[in-house]
């Protein structure tokens, strides 16, 4: 019988091309289906599908043509060809046996290929993958995650995103990163990764649409002095969320900065964005402003070669997923809530000091909590030590949950490693800008007024009476410190907490 292909391709070496060729192309046909059936397109399924599984077909055909090649050059060289195809003879019983077992085999191996392939590609696109693999190096994103507003939305969408594209940038550096972890390389704690995020165009605004904030936003604060009777004040905010859409109104807001039609760039000198000396407003007039900072003013040389960054959504809300609460924050939403018993004296104070105590381990804080908080009230108020032992009980559990869900001692994290940028408490946040020290040439100032971004409308302090006004009250310190809070930023004080 005259064969399709000339002698040379009818060798072991090439059979064994062909059937990683096979297998791969079964598998991409296989996983090609599901995507495109698929209701929900996911960022592992395309690379696997189209680059992975394509390329080793090719290594398939490669190892072809290499037996091909092998096979040509002994031919030329006037040696046997001595890899030939073993016959085959279905009226052998014992081949018949051996052929019936081998493609069972070989049809059983597919599947269980086929079927491991994609429970493979599966957990590699679960967020358990992300989080646990690698436990002592994630385990504090992994927290942060799940305590998160996002805590639903799935590692990848965010971090990679759909097409092949930045799947390929995120497994280039996933490489270094497991080479890092393998052997010990990687710093702690992990630093955000800012330089290497996608564009928040492509990620945040696919759910989030800045066009459609508009009007604002009653945000109600409760707070609590660190004093002994742990002092009651609210605070009510009306928060200027608009400025994205101009047919909804005045662009005036917070989302001022993210309307398209205006183009927001800065520089700056820091890998975390805090220190920022330059800023670039245009506006849909084509009007530009140039803010320069009266500070740490950089030279027009410097400004040309230096990058500039156009803003976007990460800029404030740096920490929408992976957020580590400063002791003071929790501490107060758990008092307001009453999972902490304000009534407990001094509370505040002493769970914001265990909560801050720097411990080696986790297992070490989480007693050092509970230690450091029945020694308090056993030595400065032992009755309550004596007779309101579940009240303290719930105190403490509370407190070691703070520390559980934001302190990871053994990879060196905690909120004061990572600033949150949306509000200026405890970084400076919109004070980077807002500081009433970036000025332009026409002398204009970028305003640090609290009524730029919210109204005040609200402010009582435990005991006292309600000063109310829907045109907005002065702010009130809680402690008397002057006006020393009108000239420096919250975070100076507070970060030091």
């Amino acid at each position: 019988m005259k064969k399709l292909f000339p002698k040379t391709f009818y060798n072991i070496t090439s059979l064994y091309g062909l059937s990683v060729v096979a297998i791969s192309f079964v598998l991409f046909i296989f996983l090609s289906i599901l995507d495109f059936f698929a209701t929900d397109q996911k960022p592992y399924m395309g690379i696997i599908t189209f680059i992975i599984l394509p390329a080793i077909l090719i290594i398939g055909l490669a190892i072809g043509f290499l037996g091909v090649w092998r096979e040509h050059k002994r031919k030329k060289l006037g040696l046997p060809v001595h890899e030939q195809l073993p016959r085959i003879d279905l009226n052998d019983p014992k081949q018949q046996r051996v052929v019936l077992f081998t493609s069972i085999g070989t049809l059983v191996f597919l599947f269980l290929t086929v079927f491991g392939s994609y429970k493979a590609y599966e957990y590699t696109d679960s967020d358990a993958f992300c989080g646990t693999m690698c436990h002592k190096v994630m385990d504090p994103e992994y927290t942060a995650y799940q305590s998160s507003p996002h805590a639903r939305v799935g590692c990848a969408k965010c971090h990679i995103g759909p097409g092949a594209g930045w799947y390929v940038r995120s497994k280039l550096s996933g490489a270094y990163q497991v080479y890092a972890t393998v052997f010990n390389k990687y710093p702690e704690p992990i630093p955000t990764p800012i330089e290497n995020l996608r564009p928040a165009q492509e990620t945040c605004e696919q759910c989030h649409w800045p066009k459609q904030f508009f009007s604002e936003k009653l945000k109600k604060n409760t707070y609590f002095l660190s004093d002994e009777k742990n002092t009651r004040w609210t605070l009510d905010l009306l928060l200027k969320i608009g400025g994205g859409n101009i047919e909804a109104g005045p662009a005036s807001g917070i989302h001022w900065h993210m309307n398209i039609a205006n183009e927001l760039s800065y520089i700056a000198t820091d890998t975390q964005r805090q220190v920022i000396p330059w800023i670039k407003s245009k506006r849909a007039d084509g009007s530009v402003v140039v803010y320069r900072t009266t500070e740490n003013s950089i030279s027009d040389s410097a400004v040309q070669i230096m990058k500039k960054r156009r803003m976007d959504c990460i800029d404030c809300h740096n920490r929408p997923t992976h957020i580590y609460n400063p002791p003071a924050r929790s501490v107060n939403h758990s008092m307001a809530l009453g999972w902490i018993d304000p009534a407990l004296p001094g509370v505040k104070s002493a769970a914001v000091k265990a909560l801050e105590t720097s411990y080696a381990t986790k297992m070490e804080g989480l007693e050092g909590i509970r230690r450091t908080l029945e020694d308090y009230y056993q030595t400065n108020y032992p009755q309550i030590a004596s007779t309101n032992n579940d009240t303290l009980a719930r105190a403490i559990k509370e407190v070691q949950r703070i520390f559980d869900h934001n302190y990871f001692p053994e990879m060196k994290v905690s909120w004061r490693k990572f600033p949150d940028n949306l509000g200026h408490l405890y970084s400076p946040g919109c004070f980077r800008c807002h500081d009433g020290k970036h000025v332009a040439e026409d002398g204009k100032i970028l305003s640090r007024d609290c009524n730029v971004c919210h109204t005040i409308l609200a402010q009582q302090f435990e005991k006292e009476g309600l000063r109310l006004s829907l045109d907005g009250i002065e702010y009130r310190h809680p402690v008397d410190i002057g006006t020393a809070w009108k000239e420096m930023n919250c975070s100076d004080c507070h970060n030091a907490q």
